[in-house]
């Protein structure tokens, strides 16, 4: 029996104190009208009237409480009773003895008529129960069943839009490296024509600068296009966390940031692209770097989680607002004002590759964390 139908069945019958505590009260006041039935002067014709006709509220108490068996075993029960009156008491008087006879039977009837309409009404109410359980199970399965395809159209966009900027990364590549290169080389030769502090110096600056920066971009593209891992191999994942510490220790201390690795368990390990896996975190800890200010915290977290190995990395920054926390991995989507809205969409790309996945923890005030998900290697 499922979960609801337990809760069902829960609520159909009554709990064993309050069985006893009913039956209790049924036995006390069958008790108390059939001691007035048997204490009262017979002169009182009117009074024993008043007591036979007291013993209805006990069977059809008895009929809701505990349906047919309970309606008809409290009328025998009262028949048994009142029987003995009527025949040591009432004694010689056929006519009255056949009226409180049939009151006895019409006990019986009420018992058992009172008792099984209110069965099938017990009845039918659990089954409307059950309809409304499985329709709300139903509803639920549904809307599960629909956010997970909204879920799977918003994967699919977005593998259409990695797979077109595939398609431009091939062409950029070719197209814009070469004469990149061509500038940044001439830039770097004029810049040796012109004394440090003069502006042209200075433009010739801008101008190698903002090259290398088009030139990152390209590379971007270029690491978005090769979206399969290479070649798979066994990765400890403490130690390849450990190597992207070691990475990142002087922009740490550069930024007064304390960078923290915390692993327990030092032996979980999938399998993954080595170079590709230390890339992606790296794009995760330079961010949680950059977004943490002086005296603050990055840590670094791993534990297993189902078949899973589970890396937080968390930082005390500002946090980022819903707004911005939907679109984190949207290509070309940036909150910095040098930055190419790539490295996060990369990331996220790699982490799937592999089989896992990678979201985000943030409020506006409280921090960010980024939660990545591998299967273990087993």
């Amino acid at each position: 029996m499922t979960r609801t139908a337990d809760t069902v069945h829960q609520h159909s019958y009554p709990p064993r104190r309050q069985t006893y505590a009913r039956l209790l009260l049924l036995v006390l006041v069958i008790a108390g009208i059939s001691l007035t039935h048997y204490l009262a002067p017979l002169q009182l014709h009117y009074l024993h009237d008043i007591f036979q006709r007291l013993y209805y509220l006990p069977i059809i108490l008895s009929a809701f409480w505990f349906g047919l068996w309970g309606g008809v075993g409290c009328a025998l029960l009262v028949s048994l009773l009142y029987a003995p009156h009527i025949v040591f008491q009432w004694g010689g008087s056929v006519t009255l003895e056949l009226e409180k006879y049939l009151e006895i039977v019409m006990y019986n009837v009420v018992g058992g008529l009172t008792g099984l309409l209110t069965q099938r009404d017990r009845q039918q109410r659990k089954e409307l129960q059950l309809t409304a359980a499985g329709l709300e199970q139903s509803y639920r399965a549904l809307q599960e069943q629909t956010e997970r395809i909204g879920a799977v159209e918003e994967q699919l966009r977005r593998s259409e839009r990695l797979s077109t900027l595939g398609e431009m990364a091939a062409v950029l590549a070719h197209e814009v490296r070469n004469p990149l290169a061509s500038l940044r080389g001439t830039a770097e030769i004029l810049r040796d024509d012109f004394r440090p502090g003069t502006p042209k110096h200075e433009f010739v600056e801008i101008q190698i600068k903002e090259t290398e920066r088009l030139n990152r971009v390209v590379e971007e593209f270029l690491r978005m296009a090769r979206q399969q891992p290479g070649e798979l191999q066994r990765c400890v994942v403490a130690e390849e966390l450990e190597t992207i510490v070691t990475l990142t220790s002087n922009e740490a201390r550069r930024r007064k940031v304390t960078l923290q690795l915390e692993a327990a368990n030092r032996d979980l390990a999938v399998n993954a692209d080595g170079e590709k896996l230390r890339q992606a975190f790296l794009n995760i800890i330079l961010n949680a770097l950059q977004a943490t200010p002086e005296g603050g915290r990055v840590t670094i977290a791993v534990q297993p989680q189902q078949q899973n190995c589970e890396i937080r990395i968390s930082d005390s920054g500002p946090g980022i607002n819903d707004e911005i926390r939907q679109r984190i991995f949207e290509p070309f989507f940036t909150t910095k004002p040098d930055g190419t809205g790539l490295g996060l969409a990369v990331t996220k790309k790699i982490i799937e590759a592999h089989g896992g996945s990678l979201s985000v923890e943030s409020a506006a005030g409280s921090g960010t964390t980024m939660v990545v998900q591998l299967p273990l290697s087993h």
